[in-house]
């Protein structure tokens, strides 16, 4: 395993924690602040990070920005940072409230243009960044009238906002889900919001967006499929689709993810949240989020240029694993074996398939967690880029097959479920990449929690056609399908699957649950017959449901076209599930971006969507 060429180090500033401690060597790219330093110290070091990451989308650097507990930013001179790509900003508190920062944090719309006429500034493109963990007193002191109004975080896919407490009175400065003051409101294609507590919140133009266990004072509109799953405060979803939202009073089955906090003591620990069912609200309103607590120390700490057998033999030894920032070639698995243990990526760290590896496998165990990483495909092809479990063991049709149907007596570990919090895959972009599929889930009880899984529809790989690469980019970057469960009782709560040349999810496993699905058929097909199934349905739905599966749920899924490379192109059903009283899905809808056809939201029930109605989706509030 070896760094990638052209990582960008950068030196850290570390203070000591209360207790005196040293903070641990996390290599160059984790950045510890303490309260001590100098606000202008800390606001320039930010900005440096800031300047090189935010048109850095296929780039190589990752960064992770550490406070420890206390206060930043005054109100005489506030702290006010901006955050580009692959860069996580997270507080070292126990608590959101342990880490207090006095001014602003910030994504604005990404100008892609240099031509002052038309500079093409979007949110949708702003991928891959991080913030948790602390307390935003908003701050937009020095900033223009518009900028002044509201905290801006315009995103779009693989970023998260985790355990974040704004300060907000009536008549404070909002949060913004969009930037509606570069170059005015630019669509934004979100997102996700958990175990975090807001005053009001502007969605304007995210089409997009998942809010789970959290608060909210007021939020303000919807566009196509917003969804809100144990959250105080979260609008009615009676008169859906007018407004599009979705509404769960509870979450089914959630954990949050692990996150490194610094105790009083001035020791390192990695927080491990418990997994409970039926929640609602916020986990740290009456102290620490409930779980435990595992010593830096029991961690291997991994970076790049470690080999893999080293960081395999670490985890037979049973320790845990952190990826500090960073991109690793994994010419081998990584692989997790032992229960209960946690791989935990900081930054974005990367993991890039060589030779046709995989890089990271999960064995069928109890209470495993993999969060925060991401994994690219290599030129090679991978036949999966993560499995969890093992294929063909007895799960989901499989097991139907063998006669195993129901809760049987090796189950029941439910609330310790192996959990995938913030992993994102990738097959393209930066380098081309292919893989049969990209997530593969065998084992049985299993928490996806945010997830994107993304076949690129633009990069730098070098296609002679351009960025997007078209025809040359549908026959080089092959992702055949995103997602496949056989494996039963699988939750997910932000699913978020895009571009692959196939399905794009197949469930095929029993009692699978999915809060908020978005889909994005690929833009690439050079023809019909291209994008065919062999039994001569016309397209691949971005959302298959197993003919055999008998309970499955969906609450909150949307299934885009845009068919640019050939829009006369036609897609028969955006969802197929088998039709059965126990198959529900609820809230769904389809919609055309301009080029292609879908003629159905699902199984022939719904209005087609195509280019005499662009941008207007076609709804079915409940099937059956």
């Amino acid at each position: 395993m070896t760094v990638a060429a052209g990582a960008v180090a950068s030196s850290a500033a570390a203070g000591p924690p209360r207790g005196g401690s040293p903070a641990p060597d996390l290599g160059p790219n984790v950045v510890v602040f303490d309260p001590s330093m100098p606000v202008a110290d800390i606001q320039s070091r930010v900005d440096a990070i800031h300047a090189q990451q935010v048109d850095a989308e296929m780039g190589t650097a990752r960064y992770s920005l550490l406070f420890l507990p206390g206060e930043y930013g005054t109100a005489e001179q506030p702290l006010q940072m901006k955050v580009g790509y692959y860069t996580e900003v997270a507080g070292l508190g126990g608590s959101p409230t342990d880490v207090v920062v006095h001014g602003k944090i910030e994504t604005y719309n990404r100008c892609l243009s240099d031509d002052p006429a038309n500079p093409n500034c979007i949110a949708l493109v702003n991928f891959w960044r991080t913030l948790s963990n602390l307390t935003l007193d908003i701050d937009g002191t020095g900033q223009d009238d518009c900028r002044r109004t509201a905290n801006f975080w315009a995103v779009s896919q693989a970023v998260s906002l985790r355990r974040v407490n704004v300060l907000a009175d009536e008549g404070d400065p909002g949060f913004s889900l969009m930037d509606y003051c570069t170059a005015g409101p630019q669509f934004a294609s979100g997102g996700f919001i958990a175990d975090s507590r807001f005053g009001d919140v502007t969605n304007g133009s995210q089409q997009q967006w998942l809010t789970r266990n959290s608060e909210v004072r007021s939020w303000s509109n919807a566009v196509w499929n917003q969804v809100f799953a144990g959250v105080e405060g979260a609008p009615d979803d009676a008169t859906f689709p007018d407004p599009p939202y979705t509404t769960l009073d509870e979450t089914p089955l959630s954990r949050e993810k692990p996150y490194l906090y610094v105790d009083e003591r001035g020791r390192w620990n990695v927080r491990v949240p418990s997994a409970h069912e039926g929640t609602r609200g916020i986990t740290w309103a009456d102290g620490m989020t409930p779980g435990t607590s595992i010593p830096l120390r029991d961690f291997y700490v991994a970076r790049p240029g470690d080999r893999v057998q080293t960081i395999n033999a670490q985890l037979a030894r049973g320790k845990h694993l952190l990826l500090t920032p960073g991109v690793y070639d994994a010419a081998r698995s990584i692989e997790v074996r032992r229960a209960g243990t946690v791989v935990l990526g900081m930054g974005h760290a990367t993991l890039t398939s060589v030779g046709g590896a995989v890089p990271l496998t999960v064995a069928d165990v109890r209470g495993a967690i993999v969060a925060g990483v991401t994994i690219d495909a290599g030129p090679q092809e991978s036949p999966v880029l993560l499995q969890v479990g093992t294929q063909g063991r007895g799960h989901g049709r499989d097991g139907q097959e063998a006669g195993h149907r129901g809760r049987g007596p090796e189950k029941g570990r439910g609330l310790d479920p192996i959990t995938l919090s913030d992993v994102y895959f990738r097959v393209g972009g930066p380098h081309r990449g292919s893989t049969d599929v990209a997530l593969r889930i065998d084992a049985d009880d299993v928490l996806v929690d945010h997830t994107w899984v993304w076949r690129a529809d633009h990069g730098v790989e070098g296609f002679t056609e351009g960025v997007n690469g078209d025809t040359e980019r549908w026959r080089t970057n092959i992702g055949r399908t995103g997602v496949v469960v056989t494996g039963d009782d699988v939750t997910a709560t932000g699913l978020f699957v895009e571009h692959f040349q196939r399905h794009n999810t197949v469930w095929e496993g029993e009692r699978g649950r999915v809060v908020l699905y978005q889909n994005e058929l690929p833009y690439d097909p050079p023809t019909q017959a291209d994008w065919t199934e062999p039994d001569g349905t016309l397209g691949w739905a971005g959302y298959k449901v197993g003919d055999r599966v008998r309970e499955h749920q969906l609450w909150g899924g949307g299934v885009y076209v845009f068919n640019q490379n050939n829009p006369s192109i036609v897609t028969e059903n955006g969802f197929e599930v088998p039709r059965r009283p126990g198959v529900r899905l609820t809230h769904v809808m389809t919609v055309n971006l301009s080029a292609g056809t879908i003629r159905h939201v699902v199984n022939g029930v719904g209005g087609q969507v195509d280019n005499s109605n662009t941008g207007t989706p076609s709804f079915v509030t409940q099937y059956p």
